[in-house]
């Protein structure tokens, strides 16, 4: 059996009070196996690029051994990438580390991922095994995928459900066996911010070795609580977030990457955290994924959504153009957006309406504004919103009442 390039770097066994929060994405593994999100190598090699040129620590490529064209899509990516550490899925059985060994063999910063399930439900009626197995299995998978690789992570599949002292001691036995990333998943969603919290602090209180390795959270959105949750396991001290380019995901999909980001970064003073994320380019990657799987990006998703930097409300676009930061926190060219947009609806004022019509090229006085405002609330109560086409209509309009007018007065 061949090695993948052995990773001593940035991904590779870590400083547990370092104060960098690893970035791991897991849109081309987790968020791709989702009904709806399927893509093909092509695409697979486009959306990966597009993870590195956004600054990715960790990019899980694949699951290699569920199939034929997952394998050569992690090794098609594990051979294009220069900077980010490429990730490959594997259950605790010989035949799939084995399989991501190989898939991986290309990569210059390789990771194994492991995973095993802990939780009694998952214990008895998935894998049929008592605590004994679940240990025995972890520890001589990990063992073996360090034959190929230094870089090893292992997942306790429905941590969050799993007797916290049971936790501690699989993955004590993980540190033990050489695993570098220990990742307590929230595999159903199920957990609140305060209980995952807990059990982290727990985590780097009680298991042994954990000042040697990095604690991963990785949650999901059953209950919609993903990006809080994984918040939540930062402030406890968890150091690397698993979650997916626009939240994509099974069932109700994962933790949003860009969420996560720009929250450790708009409120960068109350985490204390750094990235390495590269910000602008949040919302070209998030566009291309929608573009990969024609899965459109709703208008009201945060910091990607078409609504996200858009006001329509008169009271907050007079406030907009007074002062940008008194109803955004952030802002638009931080994500890649390029800009602000006041939209022109029922909604609207006075002020954004002038605003939009100095932008054009008019400059009405009040006693005109008053007129034309009049029409234009007409159309936009028809027609919901008012485009620039729309006001350059209106405006004409408005000069031509008043010339009419101004005749009418002449004559008389």
């Amino acid at each position: 059996m061949n090695n993948p390039k052995q990773s001593s770097g940035a991904s590779g066994t870590a400083n547990a009070a370092t104060d960098h929060v690893r970035i791991f994405d897991t849109s081309l593994r987790d968020g791709e196996q989702a009904p709806g999100f399927s893509m093909n190598r092509h695409a697979k090699l486009r959306m990966a690029h597009a993870l590195e040129a956004l600054g990715v620590d960790v990019l899980e490529a694949g699951f290699p051994q569920a199939s034929p064209d997952d394998f050569a899509a992690v090794t098609e990516i594990a051979g294009a990438l220069r900077e980010t550490t490429v990730c490959a899925l594997a259950r605790c059985q010989d035949g799939d580390i084995d399989s991501a060994a190989r898939a991986l063999e290309p990569a210059q910063q390789a990771r194994i991922h492991l995973f095993l399930s802990t939780s009694p439900l998952h214990r008895e009626h998935k894998l049929r095994m008592g605590k004994a197995q679940v240990l025995d299995t972890a520890v001589r998978a990990i063992e073996r995928a360090r034959g190929y690789c230094q870089d090893v992570e292992f997942s306790a599949e429905d941590a969050l459900r799993t007797e916290p002292d049971f936790l501690v001691e699989v993955f004590s036995a993980a540190v033990a066996a050489g695993a570098s990333t220990l990742n307590a998943p929230d595999t159903v969603g199920y957990t609140t911010p305060e209980e995952i919290a807990g059990l982290f602090r727990h985590l780097r209180q009680h298991v042994r070795g954990a000042e040697r390795v990095t604690f991963s959270s990785h949650c999901h959105d059953d209950l919609g609580m993903a990006v809080a949750n994984s918040l939540a396991a930062v402030g406890a001290g968890a150091r690397q977030v698993e979650c997916t380019i626009n939240g994509i995901g099974e069932r109700a999909g994962n933790a949003a990457l860009e969420e996560v980001v720009m929250a450790l970064k708009v409120r960068a003073p109350y985490f204390g955290v750094s990235l390495g994320i590269h910000t602008p380019q949040l919302y070209p990657a998030s566009r291309l994924l929608s573009e990969l799987t024609g899965q459109a990006v709703p208008r009201n998703k945060a910091i990607v959504g078409s609504n996200a930097f858009a006001h329509e409300s008169g009271i907050h676009q007079h406030g907009m153009l007074k002062h940008r930061g008194t109803y955004e926190i952030m802002r638009p060219q931080d994500v890649g957006i390029a800009a602000t947009t006041l939209v022109l609806g029922k909604h609207s004022g006075r002020a954004a309406l002038r605003q939009r019509l100095q932008a054009l090229g008019y400059a009405p006085d009040d006693h005109g504004l008053d007129a034309l405002f009049i029409g234009f609330k007409q159309l936009a109560d028809a027609r919901g919103e008012v485009n620039d086409d729309d006001l350059h209509t209106l405006a004409r309009e408005a000069d031509l009442r008043a010339d009419a007018t101004q005749a009418t007065g002449a004559v008389a």
